[in-house]
């Protein structure tokens, strides 16, 4: 069988409001606003497009495990360990909620931060060998 699913093109990360959220991803990560209304902002970021979708309050993307731990559902992936820590470095300047730089006992290292509505995000200094043969990146 044939790979079939290609990537992922949208995630939808629940926000109570969408123009405080849409500007907080301007600014503090870099996304590219291309739509918004009062119900949603869409946004490129990461290769990515990303829906900010109106939601009451106390929603988001995180869930919890088995064992009660609060999780991210995304990761993203920066390349190499000097990157990921000069990101963490960054957010940590424009005060984005953080966590210390971790080692998960797998190759590589991470960091946890969160958005203005508490949806939890994961950082890897691990780029994904296919992603860095298909853009030619080197390092």
């Amino acid at each position: 069988m044939g790979e079939k699913l290609l990537r992922v093109g949208t995630t939808y990360i629940p926000v109570t409001n969408v123009e405080l959220s849409s500007n907080w991803y301007v600014k503090k990560l870099g996304a590219e606003l291309s739509y918004i209304d009062q119900d949603k902002a869409i946004l490129n970021l990461a290769n990515q497009s990303f829906f900010l979708v109106k939601a009451n309050e106390k929603q988001s993307s995180n869930f919890f495990d088995i064992s009660g731990n609060e999780r991210f559902s995304l990761t993203f992936e920066v390349n190499g360990i000097k990157a990921l820590e000069e990101i963490h470095r960054d957010f940590k300047e424009k005060e984005i909620r953080i966590c210390e730089i971790e080692n998960r006992g797998h190759s590589g290292r991470n960091f946890v931060f969160y958005d203005l509505d508490g949806n939890k995000f994961d950082v890897w200094s691990e780029l994904s060998p296919i992603f860095k043969e298909k853009y030619l990146i080197t390092q």
